[in-house]
């Protein structure tokens, strides 16, 4: 299985249900691999992976850029890519953009503060110049004053190429390497473990999540996801409020 974390399993001030907590472990005591896959960093992912009760396994994070094995922990791989040229686009095209670019494992580097709560870890605070200075994981793009409307019609006239990019709930743009998503992280974990497309079972909320519920054999969206990602899923569950996963988690696991 696998499970995305925010507005999936955590509501939006970061708290775990109990419901979903006591359903993802109906999943652990069926001997079924519960793999996160998440946008998060590693190091903000470390946390829920230890609040689930989660055995050892994997973790796929930063959209799939970032797969972890824990504990103990190891980095199963990381793909990078030079971000010069994103950030090149943005500082042209939408100034004062806040930017941050993930150091794994330990937190980020920002070109200014960024809203309370959006980032965990340590912030190095570097400019332009000093963020693209080497391969990234990820570039994250944040303005509190856009919408994430905004922030798809920003995504598209940055005209990002040769990277994968994913829009977020709150004018958030988080740009990858090329051709990574959450699905080719699971993809990869799943093949280590032997197990097919068609024999996973996926959740997720959020623009990132679409990629990931049209490869699994059952990808299902929460229900307050948006169209688009309802529309990859094989099927639409309960909105968080009304338990989130837990229904489609009991229908299988008892």
């Amino acid at each position: 299985m696998a499970l995305d974390i925010d507005g999936t399993v955590l509501d939006h001030d970061g708290v775990l249900p109990d419901a979903v907590r006591d359903a993802v472990c109906l999943v652990v005591k069926a001997g079924v691999p519960v793999v996160v896959a998440t946008g998060r960093s590693w190091h903000g992912t470390r946390p829920v992976f230890q609040e689930l009760g989660l055995p050892p396994g994997f973790a796929v994070a930063s959209n799939g850029a970032v797969v972890v094995r824990y504990p103990p922990e190891e980095i199963v791989k990381a793909v990078t890519f030079d971000p010069r040229h994103v950030l090149e686009r943005v500082v042209d095209f939408a100034p004062g953009t806040l930017i941050a670019v993930e150091e794994i494992g330990r937190g980020y580097r920002v070109s200014g503060e960024f809203p309370g709560g959006d980032l965990t870890g340590e912030m190095i605070v570097e400019d332009v110049e000093q963020l693209g200075s080497r391969p990234v994981t990820r570039v994250i793009l944040r303005d509190p004053q856009r919408s994430d409307e905004d922030f798809l019609q920003l995504a598209q006239h940055l005209g990002l190429h040769g990277v994968t990019y994913f829009v977020g709930w709150s004018a958030w743009l988080d740009i990858a390497p090329y051709g990574v998503t959450k699905a080719t992280g699971v993809a990869e974990v799943a093949q280590s473990l032997g197990i097919a497309a068609r024999d996973v079972l996926a959740f997720g909320d959020g623009r990132n999540d679409i990629e990931l519920l049209s490869w699994a054999g059952r990808g299902v969206a929460i229900g307050d996801a948006p169209p688009e990602v309802r529309a990859a899923a094989d099927e639409t569950t309960d909105r968080f409020a009304d338990g989130g996963p837990v229904a489609e988690l009991r229908r299988w696991f008892g």
